[in-house]
Order: structure tokens, then C-alpha cells, then sequence
């Protein structure tokens, strides 16, 4: 049996985050393309978040590309911080703030 490390556990719970927010993104439901709509975005912009969200996702799932995929991931975070923050919706930048910090923990675990 394979022994599966805390580490892997934390990287494939961001890579699940990811392509949850990817799928989301890209698909856009009204809700999520009114946000984008409200924050100022042209009405495309969603499809370049979700493929980022993506490309991260791919990144971190293989473990050669951990770091770059984490690092890409983090700056989607910060992006979303800044977005949200700059518009005063700070209760809404919680989630990209425990995701950035999980991400760090994940490039600091991953570090060779």
C-alpha cells in the first residue's frame, strides 16, 4: 500500500479547488458573470479566470510542476484579494486569503 503524505493530501485539495473554481469561472452563472460585471470586467474576463484556475490546477496535479502551479494559484488569489478589497467587499476576500496561505504552506512543503 502506498503511503500518502500529508503534503499530497494538501496539494490535491488545491488542485480540487481549482478546477471547482475553473469549472465555475468558465461556465459563469449569472451570479458569477453579474460579480465580474460589478467589479468592472469586460464580459470575457471570466473565461481568462477559469483558465488560469485550470492551468494551476494541471500544474499542481503533477508533482515536477507543484511550485510553478502553486505559485500561479497564488497569484489568482492575490488577484481576487485585491479585486475584492479595492470594491469593499472584504468578507468576500476570506476564502482567497486561507487559499493563498494554504498555497504558501503547499510551495514551503513541496521546496526541494
Amino acid at each position: 500500500m502506498r503511503n500518502i503524505t500529508a503534503r499530497q493530501v494538501l496539494a490535491y485539495v488545491l488542485v480540487g479547488f481549482f478546477i471547482i473554481g475553473a469549472a465555475g469561472n468558465i461556465v459563469a452563472p449569472s451570479t458569477i458573470a453579474d460579480e465580474y460585471a460589478r467589479w468592472g470586467y469586460p464580459h470575457w474576463f471570466h473565461f481568462v479566470t477559469g483558465g488560469f484556475e485550470l492551468a494551476a490546477a494541471l500544474l499542481m496535479a503533477r508533482s515536477a510542476s507543484r511550485i510553478i502551479g502553486s505559485l500561479l494559484g497564488g497569484c489568482i488569489m492575490a488577484a481576487a484579494i485585491a479585486t475584492v478589497v479595492f470594491h469593499g467587499e472584504y468578507s468576500h476576500a476570506i476564502a482567497p486569503v486561507i487559499v493563498l496561505s494554504l498555497l504558501m504552506l503547499s510551495v514551503y512543503l513541496h521546496r526541494k
